[in-house]
């Protein structure tokens, strides 16, 4: 597994609040086959909860802890250190929740391998209302964001949570746990607050980031239909002719952290259109490979684009 000549040393960056779980789970993955290593692995303890880690796990697992008491310690020098005193196959961080993320700068031959984010599903309204920049920056680059503890949280408000959290993290895996394990989550058609079986879809500026976030996992319901939306055109030099995007600005985080969500669109009516004019579109919808998606993506045809009077309100989640 140690392949950190080639591609740099492998750094596993676990993050959530305090007594999110983070301890238990790292415990749980250096005891499974996947993640063994024949070699040290090291992990950066950045605060202490009241779950500690067994003494015999570390050994059994060549896991040495070293401790950071402040952000402020982590710099090249110390990073060098850590590398020079164990040579380690790996690097793990067991991130403290109330430091800024983006203040971890690591060494230019150093690769952040994994980004998971653990989270208390007892208590994330009070971060979601509370303190929602750090939880913003917590899991921006998340791919992986477990919320366990769901026993006692209502289906509504998963719903809500991960309608937030994707918002947040477009591309993150979300898995929802209660004691039994995960919880299998669906929004179902019926709770969609517009009607898919219509022949022609009317989506509401209140709908439209519901529509957005449902339209990126599930191809199925919205493969081949027709949608009518209000949106604001986006067009760039690189787009090929007869391209452009219409969406809408979303407030992520808070009111410094804005994001323009759109779908890509071909239409006769895109060589004449302007980046920041308003428009009504009428297209069907397709999943089609696009560089900007990175993979397969919604892609609009556009029946019909014409002018419409702006939407002063910005999407929020």
């Amino acid at each position: 597994m140690n392949d950190k000549k080639e591609r740099g040393m492998p750094v596993f960056l676990i993050n959530g609040f305090l007594e999110a779980g983070k301890t238990k789970f790292i415990s749980f993955t250096l005891q499974q086959e996947y993640f063994k290593a024949d070699e040290t692995t090291v992990l950066l303890l950045c605060e202490e909860g009241d779950t500690e880690y067994d003494p015999k796990l570390l050994q059994e697992t060549k896991t040495k802890v070293v401790t950071v008491d402040d952000v402020s310690e982590l710099t090249p020098e110390f990073f060098r250190s850590i590398e020079a005193a164990y040579d380690p196959c790996r690097v793990l961080i067991e991130w403290n929740g109330i430091w800024p993320q983006d203040q971890l700068i690591l060494p230019d031959d150093w690769e952040l391998f994994q980004q998971i984010t653990i989270i208390d599903g007892d208590s994330f309204e009070v971060y979601l209302n509370n303190l929602k920049p750090l939880l913003s920056l917590m899991v921006k680059n998340s791919e992986l964001i477990i919320m366990n503890r769901c026993d006692d949280v209502a289906d509504e408000d998963i719903v809500r949570y991960r309608r937030g959290l994707k918002a947040l993290s477009p591309q993150a895996e979300l898995i929802f746990e209660d004691s039994d394990g995960e919880i299998e989550l669906e929004l179902l058609e019926e709770d969609l607050p517009y009607d898919l079986k219509a022949d022609v879809v009317e989506i509401s500026p209140e709908a439209y980031g519901i529509w957005y976030l449902d339209a990126l996992e599930n191809e199925e319901r919205y493969k081949g239909k027709i949608f009518e939306f209000t949106a604001m055109t986006l067009k760039a030099p690189e787009f090929p002719k007869n391209y452009f995007v219409p969406g809408r600005m979303a407030m992520t985080c808070c009111a410094d952290d804005m994001t323009f969500l759109g779908f890509v669109c071909k239409a006769r009516e895109a060589r004449l259109l302007e980046t920041g004019s308003w428009v009504k579109v009428r297209a069907k919808m397709t999943y089609e490979y696009w560089q900007e998606y990175e993979g397969i993506g919604p892609v609009l045809y556009a029946e019909s684009v014409v002018p419409a009077e702006e939407i002063k309100e910005v999407v929020q989640f």
